[in-house]
């Protein structure tokens, strides 16, 4: 029995491990801009079912099942994103620009030229053929593509200013001039716990092979008009730091109970081989 004992403490401090490692990294990306907390959910795995009641029916008024349940454990069942709202910055920063509904998300091209999401909306201009053009791209130097589905790429000279309005368009003004030159892609993902993190805090689609879901099954867009972004701030984490000191604390003693259990088995282990 001691040996099952630890069986189950070991595979479950396993498990917590995993837990411990996503509350570190929610708590280090507390100042991320758009980052998403995550969450770890655990469950059961199989146990077995040993019937020692030999006369059950003189078990009246007994409120817990008859017999005896030995698990094997728990493991981490799922790891699920947080999308609520953060709280919005003010920067006033022209190319500063937080989405207002948790559904949405700029769309950006990855280095290999997939389709990938943010919320991050810290965007930078860089020059491009000869520093003739500006492209937008995010702070990791990703390319961030326009309602047409290219890169947003327009002249840099003569630029004065430039207003990313609320539908996502971006206004540049040259002198007494103002120019529609792109539109910023925000797709709407109505179910956005089915995006696998990518790293650099963005966001792609499970592979379609394996989940049976295409782009155009998953991404609608909505640039139709309308107040989608707020201008000039930035959505930061919805990282809570309480609840992930009190989950951290959680998980903590949950390690430190599975431990202390081997520790109790060993000791009974022992006991029994000093046993004549």
């Amino acid at each position: 029995m001691s040996i099952r004992s630890m069986n189950q403490a070991t595979t479950t401090m396993n498990q917590l491990q995993k837990q411990l490692d996503i509350i570190g990294n929610n708590m280090s990306n507390s100042s991320t801009t758009g980052y998403k907390s995550r969450q770890a959910e655990f469950s059961s795995l199989l146990f077995q079912q040993i019937n020692n009641m030999n006369h059950p029916e003189n078990q009246t008024g007994r409120l817990t099942p008859d017999g005896i349940r030995t698990g094997l454990g728990a493991r981490l069942g799922a790891v699920n994103v947080n999308n609520a709202l953060g709280s919005l910055n003010q920067t006033d920063r022209d190319l500063d620009a937080a989405l207002l509904n948790e559904n949405h998300f700029f769309e950006i091209q990855g280095n290999a030229g997939e389709a990938l999401f943010t919320r991050d909306g810290s965007f930078y201009l860089q020059p491009v053929n000869n520093n003739t053009e500006v492209e937008l791209v995010t702070k990791n130097g990703d390319y961030v593509l326009g309602s047409d589905g290219n890169p947003i790429r327009f002249a840099s000279t003569g630029i004065d200013g430039i207003q990313i309005e609320e539908d996502g368009t971006i206004m540049v003004t040259r002198g007494q001039q103002t120019e529609n030159v792109g539109e910023i892609s925000i797709v709407s993902i109505d179910n956005p716990r089915i995006l696998e993190a990518d790293g650099d805090n963005n966001f792609r689609l499970p592979n379609e092979d394996e989940s049976g879901l295409g782009y155009a099954d998953v991404v609608g867009a909505v640039n139709t008009g309308g107040k989608l972004l707020q201008s000039g701030a930035l959505e930061m984490s919805n990282v809570d730091i309480s609840n992930q000191m009190t989950d951290l604390i959680s998980a903590q003693r949950s390690y430190q109970m599975n431990a202390r259990s081997i520790s109790t088995a060993d000791d009974m282990q022992s006991l029994v081989n000093q046993l004549r």
